[in-house]
């Protein structure tokens, strides 16, 4: 396949270009836990912990501009503002999922267990 120009970044097959649209660390965990429900900032935070504020606003951009999560912000005060996930991050789903699994396998045959 001949390589491509998408968002002036050069890509060089589709496995790449999906990955950079919901790869790396957190991306995927963030369509994971909007597939059966809508969310706030705060209730990502309490089930993340470990990324930072700063982190989590960047990948929730990058996730609506490409796409993949609606955010609604409402007219109150304080502001509320909410996440959810548009057809296209349903679409991602089973691939996560499928992923999921098989990094569960690969944990398995390495000896890893969580507690």
């Amino acid at each position: 396949m001949p390589e491509f120009i998408h968002n002036h970044k050069v890509y060089y097959n589709p496995v790449e270009f999906a990955m950079d649209q919901i790869g790396g660390t957190w991306k995927m965990p963030i369509l994971w836990r909007l597939k059966d429900q809508v969310l706030r900032f705060s209730e990502f935070k309490k089930t993340m912990p470990k990324i930072t504020d700063k982190m989590l606003t960047t990948q929730l951009r990058e996730l609506e501009k490409n796409g993949f999560i609606n955010r609604k912000v409402y007219a109150v005060v304080p502001p509320k503002v909410e996440y959810s996930i548009t057809e296209k991050g349903l679409r991602a789903i089973p691939i996560i999922d499928t992923i999921r699994k098989y990094g569960l396998e690969l944990m398995l045959e390495a000896g890893i267990t969580t507690g």
